[in-house]
């Protein structure tokens, strides 16, 4: 009787101990999703530098781009249009393993349309064979409407501290997030885009914001 006593009361403490990493969320990804109580966008960072570039314009530019880039890479945020045109840079991106998220048009057309950002997040999953961890308006414009289906679809909406569109390179701040845009009406030059990272040392954007490397999963075929 005693052995048995004893036996469930270890048994019992056992389940005391370890209930709370039974039920806890398995997603390396939570303290992401969780970093604010409602949909909100993400403009600064706690410490250092990240660089991202919008992309949605360009073949031969944005191939030598992917070409001379070193890590630790810039975040490149691909219109979905753009990365189906382009398969090839895709192919080379992917096999760099160069990070990548979804650009969207401006934010007004998520409001006239409330099925655009489904559509556009199916096309970069078709290209890419990921989940963006990332997304962003071309105008860094983001509906209401808009915040809600990027949160319920478990995507960050990353603005930026600073709009670089060349000339005199930006004043270092700390956390910042250098957003430089390579559309057809505005361009930064590939000379000055490489001037850029080498002004200053950057990192991940999950570096910058939780210190911590977040990996994405392949989509199931």
């Amino acid at each position: 009787m005693l052995k048995k006593i004893i036996l469930i009361s270890i048994l019992s403490l056992l389940f005391i101990l370890y209930l709370p990493k039974i039920t806890a969320q398995p997603s390396s990804l939570t303290a992401v999703f969780r970093l604010a109580e409602h949909p909100t966008v993400i403009v600064r960072g706690i410490q250092g530098s990240t660089a991202t570039i919008d992309i949605s314009f360009g073949e031969q530019e944005i191939e030598e781009l992917v070409d001379q880039l070193s890590q630790p890479y810039p975040l490149l945020f691909i219109d979905s249009d753009w990365a189906l045109r382009f398969p090839h840079i895709v192919e080379k991106m992917k096999k760099r393993s160069i990070p990548v998220a979804l650009l969207g048009q401006v934010g007004e057309k998520y409001e006239e349309n409330p099925s655009l950002f489904k559509q556009h997040l199916n096309q970069f999953e078709e290209a890419f064979e990921v989940r963006p961890l990332w997304f962003r308006t071309a105008d860094e414009v983001f509906p209401q409407s808009l915040l809600q289906s990027v949160n319920e679809a478990e995507i960050n909406a990353l603005g930026s501290t600073v709009q670089w569109t060349g000339g005199n390179l930006p004043k270092k701040t700390a956390g910042e997030i250098i957003a430089v845009p390579h559309h057809r009406e505005e361009r930064v030059r590939l000379k000055d885009i490489e001037r850029l990272l080498a002004s200053r040392p950057f990192q991940s954007v999950e570096d910058l914001l939780f210190q911590s490397t977040v990996k994405t999963k392949k989509l199931p075929k």
